[in-house]
């Protein structure tokens, strides 16, 4: 609220610190403490689950879990939030190196992974939103209070980092698209006033669905992957100079896209719901792979539309 994407950069370097060393202390002692070994603890899963580690035939298999991957690639940088950071890199050097390096981060997803197989036997119901507690319930059950407090500690800042960024970003949006649209004569020291006000409203809007029972962090993540991605095609075709695509067919091809994906959400309606006489392989696919597809024809189809009307009300005009 005060000290601004400066903050949160700070932030972000203590928090890489303390977290990554964490992850790879904790990824690395849980399988041992519990089974003697990263081995052992497979075997000790796949044989209590024997089909855990493996896809299954419909529903969350093969094709979508490829698709899902997918649409998290491309929905990574159409979050309005990331664009905060690029724009207040020192340098094009600075993003480049950021790109080559941030990737490297995922390399400790596997740690992560490990506590997460510790887990499953460990932790017995972690069914759906439970899962969200997997971490905390082992460690509490492991260590003493005050390491459990120092993983807290690193849980939160790693919170903050993209929470701050995603309420900042949130909180400009609406003052300069909404509250300026309303009232255009607003100053930028009025603007920047306003934005610092929306940032512990919205913060309280986010604690109040956070304690609200739902669905799972993992489920919330993905659905907002699915929404974002709907931002993809537009934003290619503004990389070309003479792109056929206008305002009202991107425009159309987003709402379109958000519309199916937050109508699958809220119904819980599958592919093989929506389209039971389709192939097995596209009623496994991801709904945002979906939307996404249908979100870029609808944009072309306006796109021409609009074009061809724009070109014989010019001509009638110049009769």
């Amino acid at each position: 609220m005060i000290s601004g994407i400066h903050g949160s950069a700070w932030t972000a370097v203590m928090k890489d610190i303390l977290v990554l060393s964490l992850v790879l202390f904790i990824g690395i002692y849980m399988p041992f403490h519990y089974y003697g070994g990263i081995q052992p603890m497979f075997q000790a899963v796949s044989e209590a689950k024997p089909d855990f580690f493996t896809f299954p035939e419909k529903g969350l298999n093969l094709t979508w879990y490829t698709s899902t991957v997918l649409l998290t690639v491309i929905g990574y940088y159409m979050f309005p939030h990331t664009f905060g950071p690029i724009y207040s890199a020192k340098s094009g050097n600075a993003l480049r190196r950021n790109a080559v390096i941030t990737p490297l981060y995922t390399l400790m997803l596997l740690f992560i992974l490990f506590v997460g197989f510790t887990a499953v036997l460990q932790i017995p119901g972690l069914e759906g939103a439970a899962g969200d507690l997997a971490l905390l319930q082992l460690v509490t059950k492991t260590f003493d209070p005050w390491f459990v407090g120092l993983i807290g500690a690193a849980g939160l800042l790693t919170a903050l980092v993209p929470g701050s960024v995603l309420l900042m970003t949130g909180a400009t949006i609406l003052t300069k698209n909404v509250y300026k649209v309303f009232f255009p004569n607003t100053t930028d020291e009025k603007l920047l006033l306003k934005t610092k006000l929306l940032v512990p409203v919205l913060s309280a809007i986010g604690l109040y669905f956070a304690l609200d029972k739902g669905n799972s962090l993992v489920t919330l993540s993905l659905m907002a992957f699915n929404l974002a991605t709907q931002f993809f095609p537009p934003l290619v075709a503004a990389f070309f100079k003479n792109s056929v695509v206008t305002k009202h067919g991107a425009f159309t091809g987003i709402i379109v896209g958000v519309g199916i994906v937050a109508y699958v959400t809220i119904t819980k309606t599958s592919m093989a719901t929506l389209f039971p006489f389709m192939p097995s392989f596209i009623q496994d696919l991801n709904i945002g792979f979906i939307a996404l597809v249908i979100n870029a024809i609808s944009m072309v189809i306006v796109s021409i539309i609009s074009r061809a009307m724009v070109t014989v009300k010019d001509k009638s005009q110049t009769i």
